[in-house]
């Protein structure tokens, strides 16, 4: 559901327009690979490479694309620019290239422009994806900021909760629960399932249930519902977390490939 959810394209035309292009660049270059040897100095290889450049340097403007979203109107067509026409940038390079690159700058290009396109589409993936997991498969909203500041009251209502409790469950809460209730615990599971794990983690309740008098079994499903709002929290944790690590690995090697970009052409027109 969800990947269908993520390949399903927002503006089918823009998807339609962006393959069209494509196809007449993948046509050119095999039309003039056909009749004569592609240069990246010269004739359709240069041509592809300035196209490239050209395609980088709109996906550079994407952070200055406020106030009100000019010239493309709305944030979503500014979003949709970006990454179509980072997508065509990327095959411009490999036209460019024919193929594969040639020298110690040619293959920094190359694999940055890759990188940089294959980590746009993987946030793309995220964006659609994540949130609506979040939405989807939880019950606890949070900001990202909050989250340990929530997790510390979860904490202070559990240990007055037991403030009086038996010794055995008493004994259960700090060994067992109260270790994993103290702080965020951020897993790589929840990005594919938020709910990733939760049976298991309650179990440990359904068992100490059979343990205790009929009188603090409330109590301990008041625990295990404290626990589940902690393992809830974690989920947010988690995607919110790769939501944002994700800007690290997509923005300084975008940077990183415009400045080897400024290095590449200055050489060109300078020899």
């Amino acid at each position: 559901m969800r990947l269908s959810q993520a390949l399903r394209p927002k503006e089918p035309r823009n998807l339609v327009v962006t393959s069209a292009v494509a196809v007449v660049f993948l046509l050119l270059w095999a039309i003039a690979a056909w009749f004569w040897p592609l240069s990246p100095k010269r004739g359709l290889g240069l041509v592809f490479g300035i196209l490239a450049a050209l395609g980088f340097v709109f996906e550079m403007l994407y952070p200055a694309r406020r106030p009100r979203a000019r010239p493309l109107g709305t944030a979503r067509a500014w979003i949709q620019a970006h990454v179509y026409v980072g997508a065509l940038a990327m095959l411009a390079v490999l036209i460019h290239a024919d193929g594969l690159p040639h020298g110690g700058i040619g293959w920094w290009l190359f694999l940055l422009s890759l990188w940089v396109t294959l980590s746009g589409l993987i946030g793309v993936w995220a964006q659609k994806t994540l949130p609506l997991a979040l939405a989807e498969g939880l019950r606890v909203e949070a900001l990202f900021e909050r989250i340990p500041d929530l997790v510390e009251q979860l904490v202070t209502q559990a240990d007055t909760l037991v403030a009086d409790a038996s010794d055995v469950l008493d004994r259960f809460y700090q060994q067992e629960l109260r270790p994993s209730l103290s702080t965020p615990r951020p897993s790589w599971s929840y990005v594919f399932d938020v709910r990733s794990g939760r049976e298991r983690a309650l179990e440990p309740f359904r068992q100490i249930a059979g343990y205790v008098d009929a009188e603090e079994k409330p109590k301990v499903e008041d625990l295990k519902s404290l626990y589940t709002e902690k393992i809830e929290l974690d989920a947010q944790w988690s995607v919110q977390r790769v939501l944002r690590l994700w800007l690290w690995a997509h923005v300084p090697p975008a940077a990183l490939l415009m400045g080897l970009l400024v290095i590449h052409v200055f050489t060109w027109l300078w020899y």
